[in-house]
């Protein structure tokens, strides 16, 4: 390294030196000016005047001040101040959109470069813009649908912001569900029912001050929400068209379902006909023989979903046929007395029957104040009776066919009343009888046995007795030690007092005197 060369290097060190100690010099001469306070409104409206205030705490009166206000979000400025005396700087604007964010307010010396700028916090200022021509839009599609499907309503606005929605269904404010979710200005419902059909209405609403600014409500939309058709039931009666004729008269209706609903009836794979119904319900009229098998019967419903099927119904009538049979049951109440009874009666055929109860020659219709009859065509009719006094009677039951009254049959007759009712039965008492005859006849028997018992073991004695008398007999002259020796076995106390006979005899003798004496 020459001489010219570390003469330049130490030149340039020299120089940065010098620089840092000027610049440690300025730095040690800089003042701040004190924090701004910005003052004004957090809310305005739209194209009215808004002011705001700009204060610098311990601010230098021999200072110029400049104030300037800045939307910090939008990077924007907004308006300047001079402040020559330590007055707060005044800014009126007339609110636009822009100026909604957080403004801040920007302090700066003007003729002294070593007073530092200083910042305000931020404020944050809401613009509100008035509400205009609200209107639904429908994103999902069409308006009209079947049940199941999706909806979303949207409320959209041409002018207004900081908005906030509400949803109305028949003019009722609509809320939150499992199905139905709101957020902002969307309406959404997941899974659609005939509960979803109605006008819908949104409405718009901005608030200044926490009062209503302005709103606005849109035109209703009406949507509609379809049933599916539900699977139809199918029936049919018996029409009689003279004595050779008869007709059979097919209803098939379903419960549920938008209409209208077109219905169709087979037999098996033929179409027979179909009808379109407003009311759920069609009937068909088809020509009929009687106890004759014309096939299987079917609805088809549908009312733009799929379609609904009912079940088969066989397409047979068979004439009401005898025996007609009637029985019933009781209730039991206090006392084992019998309060209420079931009579049923049955036929042994007909698929069409037509059950009518009489008591004496009456006819019980429906419902009275002691009985009420429960039809369960074709199976059986059941009559419930409260026994009483009014209810004592002869009852029978009559069947015929439902389009037929010449078929008529009738069940046997039977007299019902409360002491009938409640008096033991044949059968019952019998059997007591039986049974308290068949327990002296037991007793009688275990009686004869046990005589017949005892007499044998009182003949066994005799036996074994005499047996005792021809062994005594065999020894001879030795009988006498015999029975003696027998009776030492079984009586020793006559053998201890045989020395005591003399005495006895004496005393005897004694009594005797003293008998004859007092005679």
């Amino acid at each position: 390294m020459n001489v010219s060369q570390f003469s330049l290097r130490m030149f340039a060190s020299l120089l940065v030196v010098t620089l840092g100690l000027c610049y440690c010099r300025q730095d040690s001469n800089q003042t701040f000016l004190g924090i701004p306070q910005l003052i004004g409104p957090s809310e305005a409206v739209l194209g009215l005047i808004a002011t705001f205030k700009c204060v610098v705490p311990n601010h230098t009166k021999n200072e110029s001040v400049l104030l300037q206000l800045f939307n910090k979000d939008k990077d924007t400025w907004l308006g300047e101040y001079t402040s020559l005396s330590g007055e707060a700087g005044t800014f009126t604007l007339v609110i636009r959109l822009h100026h909604e964010g957080n403004l801040e307010c920007l302090a700066r010396a003007q003729n002294n470069s070593h007073i530092s700028s200083t910042v305000s916090r931020t404020h944050y200022l809401r613009v509100v813009e008035g509400v205009k021509e609200a209107h639904i839009v429908v994103p999902s599609g069409p308006v009209e649908f079947f049940q199941g499907q999706s909806l979303e309503l949207l409320c959209e606005i041409t002018a207004g912001n900081n908005v906030s929605y509400k949803w109305l269904q028949n003019g009722r404010l609509i809320s939150p569900s499992p199905s139905l979710h709101l957020s902002d200005n969307r309406l959404f419902i997941s899974r659609t029912t005939s509960e979803n059909t109605g006008y819908y209405t949104c409405m718009a609403s901005d608030y200044f001050n926490h009062t209503v600014l302005s709103n606005s409500t849109s035109p209703d939309v009406e949507i509609r929400v379809k049933d599916v058709v539900s699977a139809p039931n199918i029936s049919f009666t018996v029409l009689k068209e003279d004595s050779y004729n008869y007709s059979a008269v097919v209803t098939c209706e379903s419960a549920s379902g938008t209409r209208p609903v077109t219905f169709s009836l087979y037999n098996r794979t033929e179409l027979v006909a179909n009808v379109t119904s407003d009311n759920r319900r069609a009937v068909f009229k088809l020509p009929l023989v009687l106890d004759q098998y014309s096939g299987e019967l079917q609805c088809n419903a549908d009312n733009g979903a799929q379609a609904a099927h009912s079940q088969w119904l066989p397409f047979e009538v068979v004439s009401v046929g005898g025996p007609v049979t009637m029985h019933y049951d009781s209730d039991i109440g206090e006392n084992f007395a019998v309060i209420g009874l079931r009579l049923y009666c049955k036929a042994a055929k007909g698929s069409h029957p037509r059950y009518q109860w009489f008591l004496n020659k009456t006819l019980l219709r429906d419902r009275g104040s002691f009985y009420y009859v429960v039809d369960q065509p074709p199976e059986r009719s059941i009559l419930l009776l409260s026994v009483g006094r009014s209810s004592a009677g002869t009852y029978r039951c009559q069947v015929s066919d439902s389009f037929d009254n010449a078929t008529a049959m009738s069940s046997g007759k039977r007299y019902l009343d409360k002491e009938v009712l409640n008096r033991l039965p044949v059968l019952v008492v019998a059997v007591v009888f039986g049974c308290f005859t068949t327990l002296i006849l037991l007793v009688s028997v275990c009686y004869c046995v046990g005589v017949v018992y005892n007499g044998g073991l009182e003949m066994e004695r005799m036996a074994v007795a005499y047996e005792d008398d021809l062994e005594i007999c065999e020894y001879g002259e030795d009988a006498g030690v015999v029975r003696s020796a027998r009776g030492g076995e079984f009586d020793q106390t006559s053998e201890a007092s045989a020395d005591e006979w003399p005495q006895i005899a004496e005393q005897k003798k004694t009594l005797e005197d003293e008998m004859f004496e007092a005679l």
